[in-house]
């Protein structure tokens, strides 16, 4: 179904840009919603199980608050609280990092590796269902645009000085 039918739009878009964008965003809104509702049963968010696995990339180690703020998929304002509310579930703890004392780390714990370890299987199971019908090529196609979208989106944000 294309968006306009989606959307009830009678008249045509004004631009293929146009178009296009709002077909992005709304594609965005409902794999975001049904990766969402996936999340629940296990009391996390989107944005908290990218926490979890940036974290377990991070290894014992761990990151500070500012690096993880950085490498999440989608930004998040408050971070320390979301941290918060992943260290009262006791999937992350807080320590000073062992190369340099001044820095507070955050880690994955082993609750938090054991959730990951139960979720995954339902969120692979889900991204079958979302984008099993595409081959690797149409795949590789989409993920090339996109980067290509975000490149020029963070090029056009960059401020230059007259």
């Amino acid at each position: 179904m294309s968006l306009r039918d989606e959307i009830q739009q009678t008249r045509p878009f004004a631009t293929q840009h146009e178009e296009a964008i709002l077909n992005i965003v709304r594609t965005a809104s409902q794999l975001t919603y049904e990766t969402a509702e996936a999340f629940k049963p296990f009391g996390l968010t989107t944005t908290q199980y990218n926490v979890l696995r940036i974290l377990r990339g991070a290894g014992a180690e761990g990151l500070p608050c500012g690096a993880i703020a950085e490498r999440l998929v989608t930004r998040d304002s408050d971070v320390t609280r979301l941290l918060d509310r992943l260290a009262g579930q006791h999937l992350v703890e807080r320590g000073r990092s062992a190369s340099d004392r001044r820095v507070v780390a955050v880690r994955i714990t082993q609750t938090g590796l054991d959730l990951l370890a139960r979720v995954e299987p339902v969120l692979r199971d889900l991204q079958a269902r979302q984008l099993g019908h595409l081959d690797s090529s149409t795949l590789a196609t989409l993920i090339r645009g996109l980067e290509q979208v975000r490149a020029r989106a963070a090029v056009s944000l960059t401020p230059t000085h007259s």
